[in-house]
This record gives C-alpha cells, structure tokens and sequence, in this order.
C-alpha cells in the first residue's frame, strides 16, 4: 500500500513546484511591459532631492550641536564662571562633545554661516556669532589674566599663542566671515591678527617659503595646510584691502601646486617631503577636499580682476574631473579616492558636494556635467545623518603615512569633528543649488537643464 502511494506522491509533489514556479514568473515581458521604467534598488535616495528634506538635514545637524557645544566656562570646581573679569587659571569650557577653538569647529562655524545665508533661517547664523563672540570676550578676559599670572593655564592658550596652522587658518577664516555680519559685538579684531601674524611670520617654512612642517618626516608639506592658511590670508585681504595677503595665498598655492598636483590623475598627493628621492602618492578623500575648497575659498575673495583667477579655475576644473571620475555608485568616494576597495567616506563626499555645488553656482564648472553628481553626494551624505543629528562615516583625526595599510583602516567615529561642518556646507549649497539649478528626471536619470 506505502508503495502504490509514492508515485501520487511524487505526482503532488511535482505540480506543486511548477505551481510555485508559476506563481514568481513575470506577467510582463519585454513586448508588454517598459522594462526601462522599472524602479532600481539604489542604496541612497535618488531623485527625490528636495529643499524642505535638505534643510531637515541640516536642522537635525544644528539641534545637535547646539545642545553639545556650550559657549560657557567652568572654574576647577567644576562651578560656572559667567562674570568674565572673574576667570582663573585652570577654568575650563564646560565639557561639551566638540572643541569649540580647533580646525574642524572654524569649517563648523563656517558652514553654520552659510546655512544661514542659503536658508535664511537666523539660527544657523547666531550659532556662530554666539560662540566667536564667546571665544573673542574669553581672549581678551585670559590675556588679561596672563599679566598678572604669565604661567595661568587657560582654555584659550591656542588662540592667544598658536604652534601650528591647525590652530589658526581655520577659525581665523571662519572669524573674519562671522564679522562680516555685523553682529559682532566683542573685540575680534586682535584675535584676527594675532592668527594672521603666525601664519605670514611664524610657521615653519621651506628655503623658498613654502609653509610646511617638521612631522612626521623633516620638510614636509601637508596638503591638508593649503586650507589651514590660504582661506585666512584670502579673508585677511577682503578685510583690509591689503593686497599682500592676496599675493602670499597665491604664491602658496603654486609653491604647494608643483610639487603635489598629479595633472595626469587630476588629484593630490597627500605628502610631500624635501629630502625623499621618490614621493608616493596617496590621494586621500579629504587632504583632496580641502584642496578643493581651498580653490573655492580663493576664489570667494580674491578680486574678480586678479590676473591669477583663470589659472586657479584652470585647475579647479582639472580638479573636479579627477574627483568626479572617481565617484562610487553609492555617491560616496573612497578614503583612498583610486582605490575602490577602501571604505567609503562621509566628510570628504559632504566636502565635494558642497565644492561642486558651491562652483557651479558661480559658473566656474558645468551645471549640466557636475549638477547629477552633486546631487547624488549629497543624497548619500544625508543618509549618514542620524536621527539625532550625528555624523556616521568620518574618519577620524588623520597624520600622514607613506603605506596603503595607514589610511585603509583609520577608524570612523561620530565624534570626528570633521563630518559636520562640511555636512553643512553640503546642505546649504544644495539648498541654493535646488533654486537655481532644479533638476527634473528624464528617461529614469536625474537632468539639470540649466
């Protein structure tokens, strides 16, 4: 009896599957259905860019750090010191999750401006007036205190005495932009040109003036520190009309040019040292992205009439070739931007959003060519933007290697300072970028059409 039931067994069992098989065959094919028109399953959002998601982007960025960056100072008892002719030695700012005086919060403060700029919504722009204010009044209070007591610790020892170019061209850029608004009510000014004096006096330099470094190698010259001075020099000669200041960035620029630019990739090395007979080039994403908007920065301010603009742009669109031609189908680039199987990375993808966005609103690139990829950046940017309002993704603090190993696996960390300035420079551009430059989808692809 069990043996006559196996074949009606087998029989079921048969039809069951074809059945099944039946059941996950397509109705459409391609005579009846527009296979064109199916709905890729793209890893960031795609062509759904707009305005209002950007700016949500951005005030989840700005509820985060206002909470987590307190302009306010603690004395060793840990006991709020709000009278400023009252500091101490040993005061502190109250403990916050970010530095309020280092490179990364000058980029901060900067994208906080131009957010507020773009959006129109003051909160952005009072984010930065609130603390330079804060960091200007507690200059002038620890400069005093200092008369009196030349060994008092203080929480400003990097702005009143800086020992790199980490500690000034940033926020002095940043400085000089957030007095532009008028609504500074503190005495900045000698903040401003006691940075500016250690950048065109102090800082190490070459035989021929290039300002370079002693780490980790003698003579080296640090990609990242065209961004650490030439935006403050550019700042200092809008400011003053001094057009010194204006030929020194320039100088800079070509001295740091001839050495690093590889016109071939149309990328930068990230080091190079005098006494090597051989430069390995490591193109790390965000040494590039600072180079980038170094150009961008210098071409803010300098005078449309300087004879030096057109071999900047020159370059800025060599620039923004190599970079775009690097791109990954997610939107993001690589930490190693030749190298396709290091990770992808957050800042310097937010950092060439805003860059390219940033040039093709002043002409000096192709809306059309640049405008999907930018839009696609900062699309996958903003999905790194956490419901908190946190940065995933940024690699952390980053010295210089001359090994492949050394930037394949430095860490990310939402407290990597450098993820949120430019995520707010990336959406403020983009914001403006969607007034001017709207994109609209043509046979499945995002189009910007002017």
């Amino acid at each position: 009896m069990k043996r006559d039931l196996l074949p009606i067994a087998l029989i079921a069992l048969l039809f069951s599957g074809l059945s099944a098989y039946g059941q996950h065959v397509p109705k459409g094919n391609d005579v009846t259905t527009p296979l064109h028109l199916l709905q890729p399953d793209y890893p960031v959002p795609y062509g759904k860019t707009t305005q209002q998601d950007v700016k949500a982007v951005l005030d989840r960025v700005y509820r985060y750090l206002e909470e987590v960056t307190p302009a306010k100072l603690v004395n060793k008892q840990g006991e709020a010191v709000a009278d400023f002719s009252k500091v101490s030695s040993g005061d502190t700012f109250k403990p916050g999750d970010f530095r309020l005086t280092s490179y990364e919060w000058g980029v901060t403060y900067s994208g906080m401006l131009l957010a507020g700029e773009t959006t129109g919504d003051k909160k952005f722009t009072d984010y930065a007036v609130t603390r330079v204010n804060f960091l200007a009044d507690a200059v002038s209070a620890y400069k005093n205190l200092l008369k009196t007591d030349p060994k008092a610790t203080t929480p400003v020892r990097s702005v009143i005495d800086p020992h790199a170019l980490d500690d000034a061209g940033s926020l002095c850029a940043a400085m000089i932009k957030t007095a532009r608004t008028g609504a500074i009510t503190s005495d900045l000014r000698p903040v401003i040109d006691n940075y500016i004096n250690y950048i065109m006096t102090r800082e190490f330099r070459l035989q021929d003036g290039t300002l370079a470094r002693n780490r980790p190698q003698p003579n080296t010259l640090w990609l990242d520190d065209l961004y650490m001075s030439l935006p403050a020099l550019v700042q200092m000669g809008k400011l003053t009309g001094d057009g010194k200041y204006f030929d020194e960035a320039i100088k800079q620029f070509g001295l740091f040019s001839k050495r690093m630019f590889n016109h071939e990739r149309g990328l930068y090395m990230h080091g190079w040292v005098q006494e090597m007979s051989v430069h390995p080039q490591f193109h790390w994403a965000r040494a590039n992205g600072w180079a980038i908007m170094t150009k961008v920065e210098i071409l803010d301010a300098l005078p449309e009439t300087h004879p030096a603009r057109a071999a900047i742009i020159a370059q800025l669109k060599e620039h923004v070739n190599g970079i775009a031609s690097r791109q990954d189908g997610t939107g993001f680039w690589h930490q190693l931007l030749d190298r396709n199987d290091s990770y992808l990375e957050t800042s310097a993808t937010a950092i060439y959003a805003y860059c390219i966005a940033h040039a093709i609103g002043k002409g000096w690139i192709d809306a059309k060519a640049y405008g999907p990829m930018a839009l696609l950046a900062w699309n996958a940017v903003s999905s790194k933007v956490s419901a908190k309002g946190q940065v995933e993704g940024t690699c952390v603090g980053t010295g210089m290697g001359f090994d492949p190993a050394f930037y394949y696996y430095r860490p990310v960390n939402v407290f990597a300072a450098h993820g949120y300035g430019p995520v707010l420079l990336a959406g403020a551009e983009m914001f403006r970028m969607l007034s001017a430059h709207p994109f609209v989808i043509n046979d499945s692809a995002v189009q910007v059409n002017k």
